[in-house]
């Protein structure tokens, strides 16, 4: 088995809707360009708040890829 390397990039997915919805956006739009994804790890969770109310949910996503190089 040949040894693999793996980048790691840091998103920040939104929803108006949940943390769950957040951080699944930034995987599905990570899914578009990037292939091999391979983990996706929550880091933080916070919220966009606007006249003392919740307005969007916010999700800081580490996600992992295969690397290939060039």
């Amino acid at each position: 088995m040949a040894n693999s390397v793996y980048k790691i990039i840091n998103l920040v997915g939104t929803s108006d809707k949940s943390w769950e919805d957040a951080a699944k956006a930034a995987v599905d739009q990570a899914g578009k360009s990037l292939q091999d994804l391979r983990i996706a790890e929550v880091e933080k969770l916070d919220l966009k708040l606007e006249d003392g109310k919740v307005v969007a949910y916010r999700a800081n996503v580490r996600v992992s890829f295969k690397y290939k190089g060039n």
